[in-house]
């Protein structure tokens, strides 16, 4: 509930000191921030002699990869068809193709799932980062004729996905790295790692919202009202999909197979959020609403799922 009102009230405040001022301006550093602050802390944990749980948990690798790349995908397109907006399909394929999070690992720990595959899944699916983005870009050549847009690629998803994956991905790993020889560093981030990252999602929703782009939702809502409403039934579909078939095809008991269960329940919506702003110009700017009120669906259905089907691990 506190992670709700956070992001409820970073959204709200940063979109209207942008209706009152003259917005922000998009800088690629609130990548950078967001790298260091949300990701870096969680690669603290990880060794990379856990490399190795690859291959010993190799058929939940597997089951996982086609879960969250093909399973989830496939759902989104499905519910981002019947939606007939480009932007809405994309911002919930996006979601889709964006495993784990910040507070995956959280869900992991308080179900007692394995930690350490858990973390090494974060890393590998902040990796798949790239993969993400070359499914969105062929998600928008294929699709793009159905709802009658023109998709340049030479100037869309490519001219971005360098810079994302240096400042989310390479930068914090790196500084990860570094900042381990630093024992006291390390101490105080992990000590307030929950405040670090809630004032860190403030401030990033804070700064997107405000942004000068963001007030063109005010338009969509005055022109196009009714996609507010089919935004929200599609996310709420979706992660209906999500949990169901999470539940059927991972087995709860195994604390390696709750790590990986975790991993595809809940997607990486603040990552998502920050690569929307890059590519809202091209999909457009209701692409902003799936992901919008993913936080809003995302973490309920997490707190029912934890409180009502994983008691007995408490």
């Amino acid at each position: 509930m506190q992670l709700i009102v956070i992001v409820f009230l970073g959204a709200a405040l940063g979109f209207l000191y942008g209706s009152y001022t003259d917005g922000f301006i998009f800088s690629t550093n609130i990548c950078l921030f967001a790298g260091l602050t949300l990701i870096m802390p969680s690669l603290f944990k990880f060794k990379l002699n856990e490399i190795t749980l690859i291959w010993e948990h190799r058929k939940l690798m597997l089951k996982g990869a086609l879960v969250n790349y093909l399973l989830l995908p496939l759902f989104a397109v499905g519910i981002g068809l019947v939606s007939k907006d480009f932007g809405v399909a994309a911002g919930l394929f996006l979601i889709s193709v964006l495993s784990g999070g910040g507070m995956v690992m959280h869900w992991i720990k308080r179900s007692h799932g394995d930690t350490s595959l858990g973390f090494l899944l974060l890393f590998l699916n902040l990796l798949g980062v790239s993969l993400s983005l070359l499914m969105l870009h062929l998600f928008a050549k294929y699709t793009a004729g159905y709802f009658d847009i023109t998709y340049d690629q030479e100037v869309t998803i490519r001219r971005f996905a360098q810079p994302v994956i240096m400042l989310l991905i390479v930068i914090p790993f790196l500084a990860s790295r570094v900042l381990l020889w630093f024992k006291p560093v390390v101490t105080f981030i992990e000590k307030y790692k929950k405040f670090i990252s809630q004032g860190s999602i403030f401030l990033i929703l804070f700064y997107l919202f405000g942004l000068q782009s963001s007030q063109q939702l005010v338009e969509v809502y005055d022109f196009e009202p009714e996609l507010f409403f089919v935004a929200l039934i599609a996310v709420v579909g979706f992660y209906a999909l999500v949990a169901a078939a999470s539940m059927f095809i991972y087995n709860l008991d195994s604390p390696q197979e709750r790590a990986a269960f975790w991993h595809s329940v809940t997607r990486y919506i603040t990552l998502a959020l920050v690569i929307s702003t890059f590519s809202a110009g091209t999909f457009g700017i209701s692409m902003l609403l799936p992901i919008m009120f993913a936080y809003l669906v995302q973490i309920p259905l997490s707190v029912i799922i934890a409180n009502r089907y994983m008691p007995k691990l408490d």
